[in-house]
């Protein structure tokens, strides 16, 4: 391989071209990610069940659904919540199951026993999980001065829903804070008794009334004519005119015993920016999307929807996902471009040749590239593994390069010819630096192939940091020794032009003359005191493992994303007037913070009325002191004295304990003695239950036999 290079410079340089061109090709098919696109063995199956108790979501829904997907071919494990009026299951299935073909399974178990729910139970949800779905990957909000929550909601759905619901990669669109027109009927009980009506004859009425019904087909001669009874009802006038009953042959209007108005619906949810009512719009992307395309469809998306903003309306994209983490893969490929940068002035610092700085520094930008076409093969994507191996290897990937040109211009010192001596010297010490680099080899590749959840993450950055060693192995046996060969160093001085330089450099080399002076009277000390140097070499290694206690360890460092997300819950069965009223003063207290640009407030969620989300943004690291965790925790501190809420940080739990039991009542005992024992845990905060309070319940039993001598059903 040396030897071919040595002989045919032109088509060794074809070689490295073809490389680069290739490499950079398959850089511009790369996707961008922040973590390796990584099928997680979860799924998720949610279902509402309005009203219901827990006990009876539990024997209604969640049982059902458990032993239905039990059955399903690699479950692992089966958790589940059952809350009041919704249902959680929680599946894990083993790392080897095919994630797509369990979760038809799962799709097709839980349609086997959806005709046995209740008949007020929704379509359960079924989702896999993945570590980017966990929240929204942009959130959008509708704001106006002058325009009210209800034309901001009709131009929400009528509009920006319809206009980003179908873009690539976006999954689901919710809306918050919404205010929805409907028509209200408002009984008069006197009246009523009066005309001797009673409600389920004004509800009939009105349901037969406010409905298009198909009446057939007409056909006339060589024509066909499809007839329809039109009766839906378009303006509230129309409902004060049904007929709600007759009396002696004169009919009851239902304007006659109830007010008929054009209002709004029962909120449920209410959404703040900055303390701005507002219409908040959250984006979730599909399952194996690319968050990072799917981010950029949406703000391409919005800038279309503002052309056709009705005035005085605003709309902001408020929180993107995908710009959070270009960022973060931006400041990495920075991180590595300044190292190689730093690499390759030291190495014309030690070597004192621009031409051998050149030649060995080549090796770099080659190696990179070419992992490149390994990464689009292999389908892998830039991320925080892919590009943290890449830095990991900057060092790496130019000391072949350095040993073989040194070792080259060592046999040039002997008085060869430069051929010869490129020849020789990659021969000579080509057997050494195969080992280093399979001694590297050796170290990464298990990585890659490490079992668990844990593997299937480090699994790209195993693969990407031996690929790299193993093409500057290439470049330095083929494209160093050629160059070598070809372009010699100048006789004479290396800095005529450049005579500052060269008294840099003759004191640059002093220095390096006094540090192997100095190592070599350390060595000789070592070998006359070996004793010493083992006992000490032994003692630090011991004394070290004593530090691992103070270092900890964590799956992936937590970075300073600035955004910090914060859950609130009033007790259970809190009005969605009490909970907004609690926000509030939390919003107060956050505005003592001058690091939060912006708060992003959502009343009412999934969970209930008594649930609040606020999610603040933060203003870049630079314009602040503090960092993201000390300002979490100066916040909790803050908003500790606030009585009747909950507050919990962000949305990954590392730590879960279950408790299982037969008795709901004992089960609820033990764990408020376990959660009183685990808040004394040092280092513990946000800690919660799943074993929380019913709503409060107003239960109607009815007397049979009462009821059947009125004739009531």
């Amino acid at each position: 391989m040396t030897r071919v290079s040595i002989n045919n410079p032109v088509f060794a340089t074809m070689v490295m071209v073809a490389i680069t061109v290739l490499g950079l090709f398959s850089y511009s098919r790369l996707r961008v990610e922040q973590m390796p696109d990584v099928s997680l063995p979860f799924v998720f199956i949610a279902t509402n069940y309005p009203g219901a108790s827990p006990e009876s979501v539990e024997s209604d829904v969640t049982k059902p659904i458990e032993n239905a997907i039990n059955a399903v071919s690699g479950v692992k494990l089966i958790r589940s919540n059952s809350l009041e009026g919704l249902s959680q299951v929680f599946a894990e299935f083993r790392l080897s199951t095919d994630m797509a073909r369990a979760m038809q399974d799962v799709r097709d178990k839980v349609a086997l026993v959806r005709p046995a729910f209740p008949r007020d139970v929704k379509d359960p949800l079924i989702v896999r999980a993945e570590q980017e779905n966990q929240q929204p990957v942009v959130t959008l909000a509708l704001m106006s001065t002058t325009v009210g929550l209800r034309e901001l909601t009709s131009f929400a759905d009528q509009t920006l829903e319809k206009a980003v619901q179908n873009l690539p990669g976006v999954a689901r669109v919710d809306l918050n804070g919404r205010v929805t027109r409907q028509i209200l009927v408002q009984i008069k009980p006197n009246a009523l008794t009066a005309y001797g009506i009673g409600i389920d004859q004004v509800m009939n009425a009105i349901r037969t009334a406010n409905q298009d019904v198909p009446a057939g087909r007409l056909s006339h001669g060589i024509s066909d004519t499809i007839v329809r009874v039109e009766g839906k009802l378009k303006e509230p006038a129309q409902f004060g005119r049904i007929v709600v009953a007759q009396q002696g042959g004169s009919p009851v209007y239902l304007a006659q015993v109830a007010d008929v108005i054009d209002g709004e619906k029962e909120e449920t949810s209410r959404a703040r920016i900055n303390g701005r009512p507002a219409i908040s719009v959250d984006i979730q992307k599909a399952q194996d999307a690319n968050i990072v395309e799917t981010g950029r469809n949406v703000v391409v998306a919005v800038e279309e929807v503002r052309k056709r903003l009705p005035p005085d309306v605003e709309l902001r994209v408020v929180f993107n996902s995908a710009e959070s983490v270009e960022k973060s893969v931006n400041r990495v490929k920075q991180t590595i471009l300044e190292g190689a940068g730093l690499t390759v002035l030291i190495v014309f610092l030690f070597l004192h040749s621009w031409r051998s700085t050149v030649i060995t520094g080549l090796t770099l930008p080659i190696a990179v590239i070419a992992t490149f076409i390994a990464l689009n093969a292999f389908g892998f994507s830039l991320n925080f593994l892919t590009l943290m191996a890449l830095s990991l290897c900057i060092g790496l990937l130019i000391d072949d390069a350095i040993v073989v040109r040194e070792n080259i211009v060592r046999h040039l010192g002997m008085g060869k010819d430069h051929k010869l001596a490129a020849r020789e010297g990659t021969d000579e010490i080509g057997l050494a630096v195969m080992a280093t680099t399979f001694a590297i080899v050796a170290v990464f590749v298990p990585i890659a192939f490490m079992s668990g959840i844990i593997g299937r993450f480090f699994f790209q950055f195993g693969v990407t940091v031996t690929v790299a060693v193993l093409v500057s192995l290439f470049v330095s046996f083929t494209l160093d020794p050629m160059l070598s060969a070809v372009w010699h160093d100048p006789a004479g001085s290396r800095f005529k032009r450049v005579p500052w330089l060269g008294r840099l450099m003759d004191k640059i080399e002093r220095g390096v003359q006094w540090m192997h002076e100095f190592y070599g009277h350390t060595l000789e000390w070592a070998l006359k005191n070996r004793i010493k140097v083992l006992v000490l070499a032994v003692g630090t290694f011991i004394s070290s493992f004593a530090l691992v206690p103070l270092i900890g360890t964590e799956f992936i460092p937590e970075a300073d994303q600035g955004l910090i997300s914060l859950r609130l819950n009033t007790p259970v069965g809190s009005s969605l007037d009490y909970t907004d009223g609690k926000v509030r003063l939390v919003e107060e207290k956050l505005k003592a913070f001058s690091e939060v640009a912006l708060a992003m407030t959502t009343v009412g969620t999934e969970e209930g009325r008594n649930y609040a989300r606020i999610n603040l943004k933060l203003v870049d690291r630079d314009a602040r002191s503090r960092s993201q965790k000390e300002l979490e925790k100066s916040i909790r501190d803050t908003l500790k004295p606030i009585a009747g809420i909950d507050l919990t940080f962000g949305f990954n739990r590392p730590i879960f304990v279950n408790a299982l039991g037969p008795d709901p009542a004992t089960l609820s005992v033990l764990i408020a003695e376990l959660k009183a024992k685990v808040a004394a845990v040092p280092g513990i905060a946000d800690l919660e239950t799943s074993d929380k309070a019913a709503n409060p319940a107003l239960s109607i039993r009815l007397n049979n036999a009462a009821a059947a001598e009125l004739g009531i059903t």
